[in-house]
């Protein structure tokens, strides 16, 4: 079920888990606007290559700058993401392998929020209008609940949350990607 953010933070941290600074850029300032204490965590070890990896962390450290919340790069560790995808390898865009690949994001982002004594978590993955937001909200919710944590629930495409997360990056001059991210969702490009 999705919530409402208005002016709820009062001040309390939040975890934002951010795929992109494309895809946060709205996220964060509606999270900021709405009371929070933003803390954004860069943790995408489905990123390939390396390279394209850097432009989307430099862009991500560039957008935390301008709003001044804190940037949390974890490692990026690639083997990560291609063991828990194992086997799925094949499946099609938002398929199964899709679906792994949130879980072990979200899975991860909610580790670190409770390790950072943070008890809300949420994701910038949902702005998409490529991505299902019931899907990332049950995996969401399931994480939290094993880990002890609030999952909100935001979906940041509504209200023109998507043209909105454009507009600042467009802004900002941020870098902006053609594909979702992974190895995997070059193929329809290679094969278009």
């Amino acid at each position: 079920m999705e919530q409402n953010v208005n002016n709820i933070g009062n001040g309390q941290k939040i975890l934002l888990h951010a795929c992109c600074a494309i895809c946060s850029a709205h996220p964060v300032n509606e999270l900021k606007n709405s009371g929070y204490k933003v803390v954004v965590y860069f943790y995408n070890p489905n990123i390939f290559p390396t390279e394209e990896y850097q432009k989307r962390l430099e862009a991500e450290r560039t957008l935390c700058r301008h709003f001044g919340v804190e940037l949390i790069e974890e490692s990026y560790e690639p083997e990560e993401f291609f063991e828990y995808v194992r086997g799925f390898e094949t499946c099609p865009e938002k398929g199964a392998r899709c679906d792994l690949c949130f879980r072990l994001r979200l899975a991860r982002s909610a580790k670190k929020a409770r390790a950072l004594g943070i008890d809300t978590f949420t994701t910038s993955i949902v702005i998409s209008p490529h991505k299902n937001f019931a899907t990332l909200t049950k995996i969401g919710e399931e994480i939290a609940a094993q880990e002890g944590l609030k999952y909100l629930a935001i979906d940041f495409k509504k209200k023109d949350g998507f043209l909105k997360t454009n507009r600042i990056s467009r802004e900002l001059g941020l870098y902006r990607q053609n594909y979702c991210g992974c190895m995997f969702s070059l193929r329809p490009l290679a094969e278009a």
